[in-house]
């Protein structure tokens, strides 16, 4: 009797270790219930939201609007944690070559060459957009905006949480007539040397300003054909020779650069540049507000280049430990209230990817009566002007030459 009772002990104990190695290995999955459940799981939890933290506005949206939104209607702590997205890739990588199953990033601000690089390198927990109520309830979840990443296919890996376009700010007490295309923009620079720099292109929005000269360099649908090294050599050859060429007429000579948009911003709310430029053509309204901007500050587009424009998203990390309040905090970004809020000047003012068609009448009204004030270029305008994004290749691509091309060069 002994005997038996020894060996069902034995057989129990590997039966408890066997169930134990198997919930280990689904420690990286996505919760699988269904949404009342991932939403109960959720609440009293913390979420840690990494994300690029150098736009003040956009801080505030999330410390003041958003944290407070869900800690009274889902009981979640958001945290946010401000770190550039290479940095937080680098973490995951780290983390994923040591196999740690339990990081510390629960939702990742993410698009383009990031995503493509997290994708690829299985740094991301995988697909989850068609759980999230809100997104296949506001959303057009057939949109190629939300399909594709800058040439990357989405497959779901990430939510649409904006969409931008790039323009330029300048200060209308120094600048009567904006250039308003690429010759005029030149001109301007050798007109009044010293007033105009741009960020290094290791900066987004530094890169971005370059991947505009690569569209003033061709006639080619650029967000339609992929990566060719031969036809960026070719394009490239003509930017690095417009860069060089405008060197002497560049703040400090272009003997340095601005590191980053936020230290480009502190040149031009300083006076020492009469302009500045971003991803979202409503950032300035919040500057102005703040009384870090100009009053005076209005946009402009190069029109014969046009404005290039993208959609930017939230993704959850493999080894997030908190997959549940992740999907739950991402579902909240996504609804009418928090997109409401973010278009709003008082804080971000960039465009939202909610399809309004799908929203109720008191929604749509809200939306439409939002004054987003005297900097932002009329919605036709930025809509006749957008160009799409380039494969994400161009970025790396623009970045490593620009180096070599430009910034070591004498």
């Amino acid at each position: 009797m002994k005997i038996w009772l020894a060996i069902v002990s034995v057989i129990s104990l590997l039966l408890v270790s066997a169930c134990g190695s198997s919930n280990a290995n689904d420690t990286g999955k996505l919760p699988d219930e269904d949404w009342e459940t991932i939403a109960s799981e959720a609440e009293g939890t913390k979420v840690n939201m990494f994300m690029w933290g150098g736009d003040a506005g956009i801080n505030r949206y999330i410390d003041e609007v958003m944290a407070p939104m869900l800690k009274e209607k889902n009981n979640i702590e958001l945290n946010r944690v401000p770190l550039d997205t290479t940095e937080i890739l680098q973490k995951l990588y780290t983390e994923k070559r040591a196999d740690k199953e339990k990081g510390t990033i629960d939702i990742v601000w993410i698009n383009g060459e990031n995503f493509k690089n997290a994708k690829e390198n299985d740094l991301l927990a995988g697909s989850f957009t068609d759980k999230l109520p809100n997104f296949t309830k506001y959303y057009d979840t057939d949109s190629d905006a939300f399909q594709y990443d800058f040439g990357t296919e989405t497959e779901g890996y990430e939510a649409p949480w904006g969409k931008v376009q790039f323009v330029f700010f300048y200060n209308s007490d120094k600048v009567e007539n904006p250039p308003s295309n690429f010759e005029e923009f030149k001109a301007f620079l050798k007109e009044n040397p010293g007033k105009f720099t741009y960020p290094n292109p290791s900066d987004f929005t530094g890169n971005a300003f370059l991947r505009h000269l690569l569209y003033a360099k061709t006639d080619s649908n650029l967000a339609k054909s992929g990566f060719e090294e031969d036809q960026a050599e070719e394009m490239g050859a003509d930017v690095w020779d417009e860069l060089n060429n405008m060197k002497p007429y560049l703040w400090r000579k272009g003997e340095t650069y601005p590191s980053t948009l936020t230290d480009l911003d502190k040149l031009y709310s300083q006076g020492e540049v009469w302009m500045t430029m971003g991803y979202n053509e409503a950032r300035a309204e919040h500057l102005i507000k703040d009384g870090v901007f100009p009053e005076s500050t209005k946009s402009f587009i190069l029109r014969d280049i046009g404005a290039i424009g993208n959609t930017h998203f939230l993704s959850i990390p493999f080894n997030s430990p908190n997959k549940e309040g992740a999907m739950v905090v991402i579902n909240e970004f996504l609804s009418p209230k928090a997109q409401y809020e973010k278009v709003k000047p008082d804080y971000w003012g960039e465009s939202s990817p909610i399809s309004y068609e799908k929203l109720d009448e008191k929604w749509r009204k809200k939306f439409k009566g939002i004054d987003r004030g005297e900097s932002v270029l009329e919605a036709s305008v930025l809509e006749e002007q957008f160009i799409g994004e380039l494969d994400a290749a161009y970025v790396e691509w623009l970045k490593e030459h620009w180096t070599r091309e430009v910034a070591e060069s004498q």
